[in-house]
């Protein structure tokens, strides 16, 4: 695909946002290990742009033990130390504790319903929801009632920066949500 090709709004020129939107955003994603990933990303996004994140996202990989949650639950103060040293990182304390956090709440669900996507697509009936009339720039949502519920189970369980917004923003990145915009190639019609 070329810079020329009809994208969503939101890519502008940027090389990695582009390549993003093209090959991952929106796309159903089923793995656990890489649903974790999206997960503890989008909880770092709290505040930033998707850009900031995407492009500190190899880094984010290898100071995070590739995503592993075994790993993460199971980090040390000296590990927290070393996360808020590291540079290639958002180095927020809090955010950081509560990736820890969430890899304890994530290996719980696992271990409750036998994968986290088991637990996780629920929430869409295990479908992927399309807007009926499409989406364009000022009609996108930040939030639906689906994100709401997501937000409150997953609070109720212990996970942190779980809100309504983070949660559609997750929905969105892995494929719960088909957000692309009308006239994106990427758009898929007005199916539900």
């Amino acid at each position: 695909m070329t810079n020329n090709t009809p994208r969503c709004f939101w890519t502008g020129d940027d090389p990695q946002m582009i390549a993003y939107h093209d090959h991952e955003w929106g796309d159903p994603v089923h793995e656990d290990r890489k649903l974790f990933e999206y997960l503890i990303l989008d909880a770092f996004q709290a505040g930033l742009s998707w850009r900031t994140i995407l492009h500190k996202r190899l880094n984010f990989r290898r100071a995070f033990d590739n995503w592993d949650a075994e790993k993460i639950a199971n980090y040390s103060n000296a590990d927290r130390a070393r996360l808020l040293q590291d540079a290639g990182i958002i180095r927020n304390k809090l955010k950081i504790n509560a990736a820890i956090s969430n890899a304890r709440c994530f290996l719980d669900v696992q271990q409750e319903f036998g994968s986290f996507d088991k637990y996780i697509w629920q929430f869409t009936n295990y479908q992927t929801m399309r807007n009926p009339v499409g989406v364009t720039r000022d009609s996108m949502p930040t939030s639906t009632p689906e994100s709401d519920s997501m937000s409150k189970d997953m609070k109720k369980r212990g996970f942190k920066f779980v809100g309504t917004t983070i949660c559609y923003a997750f929905m969105q990145a892995i494929g719960m949500v088909d957000d692309h915009v009308v006239g994106c190639f990427k758009f898929q019609g007005t199916s539900k």
